[in-house]
């Protein structure tokens, strides 16, 4: 029964962890705005703060299912979905990098109680690196769907 337990708790950490980075990817790209006010600017150094632990959970939970807790790291290694979705992971992850150093230099003016200056093309710049984040996000679960069902498996 342990097992199962361990299993199921890696399984949910994993799940959880996937939807609080598509949660915060979401309400990043909604809080996004040029001229943020000060509640707005640290909301969304915050929101990042969560999409970062939060993806850090997620690729931590995702190795001990590979490694532990999953249906063998044969099972997943040897599926060409499972690496299309470590990729799409990876990008997302790279992509997450400028937003995230944009917004830990905002927090540099929020510490002196000033606002980060920022610019409608900065707007639309950050705009497009979370949309594709998103994109990519969005399209995880269904090489996951398609991979639990051996889809892409070689043949037996």
């Amino acid at each position: 029964m342990p097992e199962i337990v361990n299993n199921a708790g890696i399984a949910y950490v994993h799940y959880l962890s996937f939807m609080v980075c598509f949660a915060a990817l979401v309400l990043e790209r909604k809080l996004l705005k040029t001229s943020p006010n000060r509640g707005e600017a640290t909301a969304m150094v915050i929101t990042d703060i969560v999409y970062g632990v939060a993806g850090l959970a997620l690729l931590i939970s995702g190795i001990l299912r590979v490694l532990y807790f999953g249906q063998g790291s044969d099972f997943y290694t040897q599926n060409p979905l499972f690496w299309w979705k470590v990729g799409v992971f990876i990008v997302a992850g790279t992509l997450s990098l400028y937003p995230t150093v944009t917004y830990i230099l905002w927090a540099i003016p929020l510490r002196k109680g000033e606002l980060p200056e920022v610019s409608s093309s900065l707007v639309t710049r950050l705009g497009w690196f979370i949309n594709i984040e998103i994109v990519g996000f969005a399209f995880i679960p269904l090489l996951a769907t398609l991979m639990a069902r051996g889809v892409g498996l070689p043949s037996q």
